[in-house]
């Protein structure tokens, strides 16, 4: 029976699981396969808006772009924090871990709150034409995926307090990180494509 050398870092210890291509290949395929559906959504918007005799609904000039702006700067910094939970869990460092990966999930929900407060304050509906539809449907697809990602994260959060949970490494948090980071990107991405596309035309 092998026993934990107290000398040696955590990557090195017996039956740690490193995080190689293997271990993670079936997440990425799975991120794959989300993209894919994005991808789907944001080539029929933009068909749909460059094909559209009438777009925007009635009496609807533009969007504010000011607290998507806002929400999209939260998120997109959420990443790094992410990356730090990540990079002190590596490190053994789990009440750093917990402090950096809560404040991702606080992030995150502040997003989730940023955009409830957006969708309360809209001149249109989801029945508003096809512009209304796309919309809600973007950005609550998308909203969707970040309230999958805090609890998912929740989920790591609270592994963390059982003992030795990752002593055997963090594939859990890395691959929830992933999805994190895939969130944002798609964000980043939809901003660009409803808000600054839109404000430019």
């Amino acid at each position: 029976m092998t026993t934990a050398n107290p000398d040696l870092p955590l990557d090195h210890q017996p039956g740690h699981i490193k995080h190689d291509g293997h271990n993670l290949t079936g997440f990425i395929i799975f991120l794959c396969s989300e993209s894919i559906i994005f991808l789907a959504f944001f080539s029929g918007f933009a068909l749909l808006k460059l094909t559209a005799p009438e777009w925007l609904p009635e009496g609807v000039e533009g969007l504010e772009t000011k607290l998507p702006l806002i929400n999209t700067i939260i998120l997109v910094s959420s990443s790094f924090v992410a990356y730090f939970a990540e990079r002190c869990l590596h490190k053994e460092n789990l009440w750093g871990f917990r402090g950096f990966w809560l404040l991702t999930m606080a992030m995150g929900s502040y997003f989730v709150y940023g955009q409830y407060l957006e969708w309360s304050e809209l001149p249109f509906s989801l029945s508003s034409g096809v512009f209304g539809g796309t919309f809600y449907l973007l950005t609550g697809f998308h909203g969707l995926h970040v309230i999958t990602g805090i609890l998912l994260m929740g989920l790591m959060l609270a592994r963390s307090f059982r003992p030795n949970n990752y002593a055997k490494g963090e594939m859990g948090v890395t691959s929830v990180s992933l999805f994190w980071h895939f969130v944002d990107v798609i964000w980043i991405i939809l901003y660009l494509l409803i808000y600054v596309w839109q404000r430019s035309s």
